[in-house]
């Protein structure tokens, strides 16, 4: 199907460090799906910001310019597709 995106990530129970998404353009934002069981949060760090990432979220973010993370939740699967 046609698609803005070049391509498509998918992370499975994967604690995610802070980080900047290296092939992003920094004036395009990136879009997460969180999938699963799970019970995680979202990090901003650049913003001192912490959200919730229940399955079902979706979040656009300029991942090449902000810091983001998920560490490690207490219980649950995580799918992210990203």
């Amino acid at each position: 199907w046609p698609s803005i995106y070049v391509r498509i990530d998918v992370i499975v129970n994967q604690e995610t460090p802070p980080h900047l998404d290296k092939v992003s353009a920094p004036s395009l934002l990136d879009l997460l799906v969180s999938l699963g069981t799970h019970d995680a949060q979202f990090h901003i760090s650049d913003l001192s910001s912490i959200f919730g990432y229940q399955p079902g979220t979706m979040i656009y973010l300029a991942g090449k310019l902000l810091h983001h993370s998920v560490p490690k939740w207490e219980k649950g699967e995580r799918i992210t597709l990203a």
